[in-house]
């Protein structure tokens, strides 16, 4: 047994891959790239709505080989499109540099359980694109969250275009939840790494020209995994998980939570240089996302999922993924954090005790005032899935519920709003839904002001849609064009 209790096993073990519960079930990855139309629909879609849905998440094109992290899996996006009462469904592989360069055998780059480089040199990793996905300039850019080059895809045929520099004048790269201002048509993003500089913030406009960018003083490498903004501000996160020395020395993703660094929230003008910015400091906790962030006269107010300790005891039964496993299990409740920009002043308030993930908001709002948000619901498993939506009333700290039903877990939901709203919440909520039993999938079209309602439709999918990572929601007239 190592410290941890686990029993070490030979990276040859022909059953490591049965041992990963991130490989079976409703994680287990397609094979298959189709598309599909007139699909069966179980009441009625809704004729006053439309758009599409898009999901990423992991989905390893090879049968891994070795101890295989669930984030490594290789980027898939899966999308249902809406239009005139009709639903489509396509899905594609992302297709970065590093996906072609594996596909060929010529790729050379670690996934997070690849030990240290033999000879000392820094370990690089496969940008698999996997994490995130966002609308921009009416394409889609598929993010990284260890930070890479955006991979520019087509939003009507999810084909992809390119790896995205913006005209060659970004320095370095982009990480997932990088955030689309709607009412600007800015793109707003932060990078980080291992190197000097560690952390960085840029702006890309409406016509993806890169305009601003400033590197951010750190103390030493970070590990964000997100951002927020408001209308005239960025606000960046120094978090107290920090690189092992093994991981500064080597290079690799190898990590742990300090106990004596404070969480400090950045607050830097989006068109500020990083000498600019203002910095408030809490209690030390790590936070993986954002709901939202306004101004309120001085104040920044800013709400996240923050993470609490999951008790849990190490599930040795999965051998040598248990660490793994048990890091998975997300368990975090909603937070909110005031900020004083003329006092420099700020106060943190727990919203809520219930645990919830993956929260989104109408994205029209991005950035202002809101009021409501919509979570994935974590039941009490092993393994990170979601059970229901919670639907937050951010004044209050209230929420409703809906359930899936029985054996059924779904993705991080979009709120698709209805044409011509007239309320923040006046549209639907959308998830991929599938049978842990059958890996059946399904689209559920929510009632977002009768969200503990029954779907008003369901979409039957071809295939099964593997649980994944962030989606994002498009408006009909965020497309160019439309092949549909």
């Amino acid at each position: 047994m190592n410290r941890n209790g686990v029993q070490p096993m030979s990276y040859e073990n022909e059953n490591l891959n049965n041992l990963n519960p991130y490989l079976q079930g409703p994680y287990a990855p397609v094979d298959t790239e189709i598309e599909a139309h007139q699909l069966e629909v179980v009441g009625e879609i809704p004729t006053d709505f439309g758009g599409a849905y898009f999901r990423n998440g992991p989905n390893p094109a090879k049968q891994p080989s070795g101890l295989h992290h669930w984030f490594d899996g290789d980027g898939m996006l899966h999308a249902i499109h809406f239009e005139d009462g009709q639903a489509s469904y396509r899905n594609r592989f992302i297709q970065s540099n590093d996906y072609l360069a594996d596909n060929s055998g010529t790729l050379q780059k670690a996934g997070i359980f690849s030990p240290a480089q033999a000879d000392g040199s820094s370990t690089v990793y496969k940008n698999t694109a996997n994490t995130d996905v966002v609308m921009h300039n009416g394409e889609l850019m598929a993010l990284w969250y260890i930070s890479g080059k955006p991979v520019r895809l087509d939003a009507k045929t999810l084909s992809t275009l390119r790896e995205d520099d913006f005209g060659g004048k970004l320095p370095n790269n982009v990480s997932a939840h990088s955030k689309v201002d709607m009412q600007t048509g800015e793109f707003l993003f932060f990078d980080y790494g291992l190197y000097d500089p560690w952390y960085s913030f840029g702006v890309v406009d409406r016509k993806n020209n890169l305009t601003h960018f400033t590197q951010i003083e750190l103390p030493g490498p970070r590990l964000p995994h997100d951002m927020a903004i408001t209308e005239n501000y960025a606000i960046l996160m120094d978090l107290p998980i920090v690189f092992t020395e093994q991981g500064l020395r080597h290079k690799v993703w190898s990590i742990h939570a300090d106990p004596a660094l404070p969480t400090r929230f950045g607050v830097l003008p989006r068109k500020g240089d990083g000498g600019q910015i203002k910095w408030f400091e809490f209690p030390g906790c790590y936070i993986y996302h954002v709901i939202n962030a306004w101004e309120e006269g001085d104040n920044i107010v800013l709400y996240c999922c923050k993470m609490v300790e999951n008790g849990r005891r190490l599930p040795i039964e999965y051998g040598p993924y248990a660490p793994m496993v048990n890091v998975l299990a997300l368990r975090a409740v909603v937070t909110k954090w005031t900020m004083n920009l003329k006092t420099g002043v700020g106060r943190e308030q727990q919203i809520d005790d219930t645990i919830s993930e993956f929260p989104v908001i109408n994205l029209g709002l991005t950035g202002r005032q809101t009021r409501h948000s919509y979570h994935g619901a974590i039941p009490d498993t092993e393994t990170q899935m979601f059970d229901g939506i919670l639907k937050y009333d951010l004044t209050d700290g209230s929420y409703k519920r809906h359930i899936f039903d029985k054996n059924v877990c779904g993705s991080e939901p979009a709120f698709a709003p209805r044409f011509n709203a007239k309320s923040e919440d006046d549209g639907y909520v959308v998830s991929f839904v599938t049978d842990i039993s059958t890996r059946q999938s399904r689209v559920l079209i929510i009632d977002a002001q009768n969200i503990e309602g029954r779907p008003v439709a369901e979409v039957c999918l071809p295939q099964c849609v593997p649980l994944g990572f962030h989606g994002t929601w498009a408006n009909l007239d965020e497309f160019q064009s439309s092949a549909y």
